[in-house]
């Protein structure tokens, strides 16, 4: 059992943040697996290059994993840790929507500083 979704989602978040350590690196890639090679929502998010594409994945990621959940038997052994993993991919996505939330409201109030600087400084 792996936690693809998050091992792709650090390596996504790695590429973002700019950190470069190749031992956490190969750390993410190693629990992701073959998983990250695949065509598909973890390679995308592995890959991603901004907030707003690695929101997209990861939200892919999360409704495959739903996916697989619904089409569990109920006596499969692996079904309580799957729904874990569900849930806690659930509260990251939401997560996510806030970080870019918070992000995208900086980037507008710079603006607004920027705008309230020439207000009392004027432009010449």
């Amino acid at each position: 059992m792996a936690c693809h979704e998050i091992a792709a989602l650090r390596l996504g978040m790695m590429r973002i943040l700019g950190i470069q350590d190749p031992g956490l690196v190969e750390h993410e890639l190693a629990e992701l697996g073959d998983a990250g090679e695949k065509p598909g929502p973890l390679k995308m998010l592995s890959q991603a290059n901004d907030m707003r594409s690695l929101n997209y994945a990861f939200e892919l990621a999360r409704t495959d994993l739903e996916d697989r959940l619904s089409r569990m038997n109920a006596a499969d052994p692996e079904r309580s840790y799957v729904q874990t993993l569900a849930v806690l991919n659930k509260k990251i996505e939401s997560d996510l929507t806030n970080l870019y939330n918070y992000y995208s409201q900086f980037f507008e109030d710079l603006e607004q500083v920027h705008d309230h600087m020439h207000v009392i400084y004027p432009a010449e």
